[in-house]
């Protein structure tokens, strides 16, 4: 059997990574698109889940707030509750098979034990999340916080976040050293389209760029934008290596036709910031962020249409298997699922004023 690879994290010789901030809640199942619908599936969790991946159909993690951590093995009709492997935050989750994964893991300020120790670290597991195991990635910056992870291969790959913080590995996750980047923005999105192309982006317009497997990272642009040079970038996709597409604060909507040298903004037709961006190739592709936002395309970003998404919650990560599966997360232990629906929503909990605020500021904390 031909196994469909995920829209998510990139992997080599993927055409394009495709996982978007997505989140929807309560009521009837949504149609987006031409086929299909969302529906919510039952995880049994309030916790904030943050991010999601599938390694194919069936087989799919969940990570989000005070160590949670979920797993399906079938489509996600049933998520398992895993044993928590810390009770910190858990920010990101990625795995290469079924049997090695990664999370990216945060701690709060408020329950560090001496200033020597880290506020961010990671968790890797090679039986699938039976067991779990400490990887230390910062050194001695212990106040660096990360976000984000990604692999180009099973070798190489990043871990990334505030003030420009950028750890390389290039021996599978056994050592990690910091790589110099062009800015000391936080940076929050990231892609690689194969084992040498790759993107990131960020704060303050941010856009980095490697055609080296990432031995050395380049500023690109110029960003043309109405947000001026404050304006945050929050993801990014490729679908070969010229075009792309970023998006971020105030419904920026980023699109490059040679390889990131230069930006133009799309009318996105939103106000609303958005978190994320992916596209399965040039004509169709998804965005989404605050305030339940989702925007849809199947022209390449010359028009994007507002779909309902029957929350206001900020939307989180989404992960896809082709184009007609798909699933996302969020606020209140909400999972949603793109295919035939098959669950009754559950009703929506909405997130305190707080809470809304902090993923403005942070995205994924």
């Amino acid at each position: 059997m031909t196994r469909l690879l995920p829209y998510c994290h990139l992997r080599p010789l993927l055409p394009v990574a495709a996982c978007v901030l997505i989140l929807v809640c309560a009521g009837p199942p949504v149609a987006l698109g031409s086929s299909g619908v969302w529906a919510k599936q039952p995880s049994g969790t309030l916790a904030w889940l943050h991010a999601v991946y599938f390694l194919d159909i069936n087989r799919g993690w969940a990570v989000g707030g005070d160590g949670a951590l979920l797993a399906t093995t079938d489509g996600g009709r049933t998520w398992h509750k895993q044993p928590r492997p810390t009770q910190d935050a858990l920010l990101d989750v990625y795995f290469s098979s079924a049997e090695v994964g990664w999370l990216v893991c945060e701690r709060s300020i408020y329950l560090l034990r001496t200033k020597d120790e880290p506020r961010a670290y990671l968790l890797k597991t090679v039986d699938g999340g039976a067991t779990w195991t400490r990887v230390e990635v910062t050194g001695q910056e212990v106040d660096v916080r990360l976000v984000r992870i990604l692999f180009a291969d099973d070798e190489r790959g990043w871990v990334f976040g505030e003030e420009g913080a950028l750890y390389v590995t290039r021996d599978g996750g056994a050592s990690w050293s910091r790589q110099r980047v062009p800015t000391r923005h936080l940076l929050l999105g990231g892609v690689f389209l194969n084992q040498l192309q790759g993107w990131l982006v960020g704060a303050g317009a941010t856009v980095l760029q490697t055609t080296n497997s990432g031995e050395t990272w380049r500023a690109g642009g110029p960003v043309v934008t109405t947000g001026g040079p404050a304006a945050r970038l929050n993801g990014v996709s490729f679908v070969d290596g010229r075009r792309g597409w970023a998006v971020g604060s105030g419904g920026l909507v980023l699109a490059t036709t040679d390889g990131g040298r230069s930006w133009r903004a799309q009318t996105s037709n939103v106000a609303a910031d958005l978190f994320d961006v992916k596209f399965f190739d040039a004509a169709e592709g998804w965005a989404v962020g605050a305030e339940g936002t989702v925007i849809h395309t199947t022209d390449g970003g010359r028009n994007w249409q507002s779909e309902k998404s029957d929350t206001a919650h900020p939307l989180e990560r989404l992960c896809f298997v082709g184009r007609t599966r798909g699933w996302a997360v969020g606020f209140g232990g909400t999972i949603i699922a793109y295919g035939p629906a098959t669950n009754s929503a559950p009703p929506e909990i909405k997130p305190s004023n707080s809470e809304a605020a902090r993923v403005g500021q942070y995205r994924l904390r």
